[in-house]
Parts: C-alpha cells; sequence; structure tokens
C-alpha cells in the first residue's frame, strides 16, 4: 500500500480513495489515522480479492443500483457492500488477520 497526499484526486467531500496499489489522501493529518487507514486497507484487500478491475466495475453497478433504490448518492454509497464491510470493521485493526475470503459478500 502507497499513501499519497493529494487532495486533487480524492473527490470533493471524501477524505481518501483506494486504486490498488494506491490510496491517496485529501488531508496529510490522516496519514496517521489508524482507523481510516484500515478502512482503506480492507478496499485493498477487496481490490486484490476480485484482481482489481472487476471491484471496479462491481462498485459501479451496485452504486447505480443503489442510487436507483435509494434516490440519494450518500446513502447509496454507504450501502455498497465493500463500503458496508469497510466502516462495519474499520475500527478493529486485527480485522484483516482474521477476514476470511471474500466477506463482503455478507454485506450485500
Amino acid at each position: 500500500m502507497i499513501v499519497i497526499v493529494f487532495k486533487y484526486l480524492t473527490p470533493k467531500g471524501f477524505r481518501g480513495i483506494t486504486v490498488f496499489p494506491f490510496v491517496f489522501l485529501s488531508n496529510s493529518e490522516d496519514k496517521n489515522n489508524a482507523i481510516l487507514i484500515n478502512h482503506e486497507r480492507i478496499h485493498i484487500r477487496q481490490q486484490l480479492e476480485l484482481l482489481i478491475i472487476p471491484f471496479f466495475v462491481i462498485y459501479f453497478f451496485e452504486f447505480i443500483l443503489k442510487i436507483i433504490k435509494y434516490k440519494d448518492w450518500k446513502l447509496a454509497y454507504k450501502n455498497i457492500s465493500f463500503e458496508k464491510e469497510a466502516y462495519k470493521n474499520e475500527k478493529d485493526l486485527n480485522y484483516l488477520k482474521k477476514r476470511s475470503f471474500w466477506s463482503f459478500l455478507k454485506y450485500y
């Protein structure tokens, strides 16, 4: 995982975005935020499990379906299975040590 602080690569309103092997943060102080970094590490694992490109295809289509369902982009984003897994487990800094393969499927 390579952490880069560059606010212009993170969408407005977001603190970080992960595109394997990079984690782009909007604020240099977040490099020391263990919870945020753990959240992004969970996304790294998800991306590796799906061989990167399929992760983004699934993410995009799931987001579109959630937008249609909720008619609210923030609610749609929060309900993407990958995000649900990351948000639910971001505070457990040992989560990735015990996480089983394709655990994001539990959050569909």
